[in-house]
């Protein structure tokens, strides 16, 4: 991350590459299937675990995930038909506490944020 360059604060950079990071693994789809993912699982159990995922949505977050080193995908052969299991590495499941701490504060504060919005949305109107 980058020093702060006065006294007003951080500068954030463009060229960061913590922006990028940041937009891959802490979208609402990625800190989903890390949650899902406690144990390993397959793609249509992960799927039915996620109401309102789209199949190219889930598709898209797991190879991100994947390629930043959070999970591993591992071909399954049963018999004669191939399945996809995904499992977190120990980088994963590194984020899954800071994540947790995330969503208990949303569910803990969800009526406050939700009063906040209708009133900003009764100004705007």
């Amino acid at each position: 991350m980058d020093e702060p360059t006065d006294e007003n604060g951080p500068v954030y950079r463009a060229d960061c590459p913590s922006r990028v990071i940041l937009d891959q693994i802490a979208d609402k789809w990625s800190m989903m299937v890390l949650a899902v993912l406690s144990e390993p699982r397959r793609f249509n159990a992960i799927k039915r675990r996620l109401d309102g995922v789209t199949q190219r949505v889930l598709t898209q977050t797991l190879r991100k995930l994947e390629r930043n080193g959070m999970l591993t995908r591992t071909i399954l052969l049963e018999g004669r038909v191939l399945g996809v299991e995904y499992a977190l590495t120990p980088l994963g499941r590194s984020l899954q506490g800071p994540f947790s701490t995330l969503f208990d504060w949303t569910v803990e504060n969800i009526d406050v944020i939700q009063d906040c919005q209708r009133s900003y949305d009764a100004r705007e109107d």
